[in-house]
Order: structure tokens, then sequence, then C-alpha cells
């Protein structure tokens, strides 16, 4: 009767902070956006491809110039109507078109003119489908856990949209707002994924522990390599809006640089706290020094794999660069020096630093943490 009485207040309790939290974050998304384009008389629309009215296919089997469509419009105040549209023929932007295809138009009305471009395909749907399918599987292989391991995930995404970026826009410094929003996501998704105990909370420092080190480590590899945000291919764009929003753009950099690294840092933590409370639970007997010497063996065996995630993740995301580069025999100087490169190489680092540096973190905060803290 005793336990089911705490249930109901610690439900009660977590139901209350649940709402301080929504209230919280909705009044500080309370933040306003400067204009830095005008969109007055322009949308993005549903619509339907009818019909092609005249296609851009060549007898050699290429596509010059634009289509124009027939579409009818699945959304907007001009819904249900057939409008014609131009597809330009572009890589990024507009579509191949084909009757009975789903595209977004950007729908421009300038007085009584209205014109109409095809955007792109509809990805809406398949990019719903396979974000279900994701959570499906991972709640379904992974059983409560995995509900679990969703539910942190949903939550992360929520403190980067409503959280992370309203700090910005009020001010506040990217590497600040970045520590502590990493600090809030690891800290919430160990806890709802592990529970309350001394493994979580051995976890918790040690990752926090990591990221605060791949920070310094990516700021003192900019430094000594004269690397900024300022150094990054669409800087231009960043400058705009710096001189637009309280926006620190050149700190921008570093803070990706911990979120990036977050995940390999909070997964190589909770291995080995959890390898560290199997092993107090199976030797209640092991002493600190044993523990942590465990901790250490088990930290070491995870820690090279980790760092070549990182490593491995970074040089995946530049692949294009990386193939630029090696296509047009580039001199290794030249390379080595370049800022795109620079900011590649000190991106993988600085994130591998925090997950080598999690290890001994993690082994001395399970081997030493006092028990009664993680009750």
């Amino acid at each position: 009767m005793e336990l089911l009485h705490k249930s109901r207040w610690r439900a009660l309790l977590l139901t209350i902070l649940f709402l301080a939290a929504i209230t919280g974050l909705a009044f500080f998304n309370q933040v306003d956006k400067p204009s830095l384009v005008s969109t007055e008389g322009r949308s993005f629309e549903k619509a339907t491809v009818v019909r092609i009215l005249q296609d851009n296919l060549q007898e050699n089997g290429a596509r010059i110039g634009d289509q124009s469509v027939l579409v009818k419009m699945d959304s907007g105040t001009q819904k249900d109507e057939l409008v014609e549209a131009n597809s330009p023929n572009g890589l990024l932007f507009g579509s191949v078109c084909r009757p009975g295809m789903h595209v977004i138009v950007i729908a421009s009305t300038a007085g009584q003119v209205g014109i109409h471009t095809v955007y792109s395909l509809d990805r809406f749907w398949p990019i719903v489908l396979f974000i279900g399918i994701f959570l499906l599987l991972l709640c379904l292989i992974g059983g409560p856990k995995g509900i679990k391991s969703a539910a942190a995930l949903i939550f992360t995404f929520i403190c980067f949209l409503f959280l992370f970026f309203p700090m910005l826009l009020r001010g506040i410094s990217p590497i600040t707002a970045a520590v502590t929003v990493s600090f809030i996501v690891l800290t919430s998704t160990i806890w709802l994924i592990h529970g309350s105990n001394l493994k979580a909370l051995a976890a918790i420092l040690s990752a926090f522990g990591g990221i605060l080190s791949a920070g310094l480590a990516a700021v003192l590899f900019g430094q000594a390599a004269s690397l900024s945000g300022y150094n990054v291919p669409n800087i231009e764009a960043l400058l705009f809006i710096g001189q637009s929003t309280p926006i620190d753009v050149g700190q921008l950099l570093f803070a990706g640089i911990l979120f990036s690294s977050l995940g390999a840092v909070m997964d190589i933590a909770m291995d080995i706290s959890s390898a560290a409370a199997e092993l107090r639970r199976r030797s209640p007997d092991i002493t600190q020094r044993e523990l942590f010497d465990s901790s250490l063996n088990v930290g070491r065996d995870v820690m090279g794999t980790m760092a070549s995630t990182l490593i491995l993740a970074f040089f995946g995301g530049s692949l294009g660069i990386w193939v630029l580069d090696y296509v047009y025999n580039l001199p290794y100087l030249q390379l080595l020096n370049s800022n795109a490169i620079g900011i590649e190489i000190m991106q993988g680092l600085s994130g591998s630093f925090g997950v080598i540096l999690t290890v001994p973190l993690a082994a001395a905060c399970s081997a030493w943490l006092p028990k009664r803290l993680g009750k």
C-alpha cells in the first residue's frame, strides 16, 4: 500500500514537472525572428501533375530546358484549381514531372499575376514512413528500453528545436547553449533509459566530462591551427544572419562539434558504467581499485572502435570534398592547409578526444562514487 502511494506521488510529481517544462518551453520560444527575406505573395503548396504540356526530353534522351506542366493544386487558396506551372531542369531545384506525380509548387503572386514553379517532388510521406518504420523497429526489437529510447530521441529533437535555437536568438553564446542542451539531453536520455541509479549517475558525469573535453580540444585545435567558425563554406549566409540577429556565428562550428560527439560519448560512458555495475553486482567484495582497472580495460576495448566511428562519420559526411580533392590530385600541402580539410580533421579528432577521455572518467566515477549517491 505504501509502495502504491509513493508511486502515485512520483507520477504526480513527474506530471507537474512535465507540464512546467512544456509551459517554460512555450514561453521561452516567444522570440522575434528577423525578416531576412521577403516572402510576401509566395507560398509552398502541394499539387498533383495532371498533364505534361511541353516536355524537355530530346531525341538523344537528354533533358534541356524546362517542362511546362498542368497541375491540380491540393492546398492553399487555389485548392482544386488547375494551373500551369514551370518545372526547371535542375539537380537541386525542380523535378522531372510525370502525370499523377505529387509535387511541391511555389505559388507566387505579383498583383493580379500568378506564377507557379515546381520546387520538388513531394517527399512528405516517404520521410514519415521511414521515420515510422525506424521508431517501430526500435520499439519492437528494443522492447521497453526501445520505447524509452524512442522517447529520448524525440525529446532530443524537441530540445534542439524549442530550446537550443531560441537560446541563440536570445543572444546566448552558441557554446554555452550547446553545453547546456547537451547536459539536459544526456541526463534525460540516460535517466529515462536506465533509471535513477549509480551506473546512470556515473555515466552522466563521465559523459558530460567527455563532452567538455571534446569542446576544449576543438577550441585549442582551432586556436593552434587558426581555424574558426568563420572558415566554413557557407560563411557568407551565416554572416548575414549574424548581422541581423544576436547569434555569434563564429561559435556555431564548435557548438556543432559538441552535438556531433554527444552520442558516441554517451554510448561509451554507459557501456563502461553498465559493465562496472555488473561487476559490482557479481562480485560485491571487489575493491575500488580493482573495479577501476576492470572498467578501464572494458573502456579500452570499446574506445578504439568508437573513435573510429566518429572519424568515419565525419569522413562520410564530407566525402564529396575528399573525392574532389583526390580526383584533382591536389598537392598535400594544399590539402593539409585548406580550411575545409582542416575543419574536418578538427571535428573528427576533437570528438575522438572526448571519447578517449570519457574512458578514465567513466572508470573513475563507476569505481569511486559512493553507492548512496545513486539511490
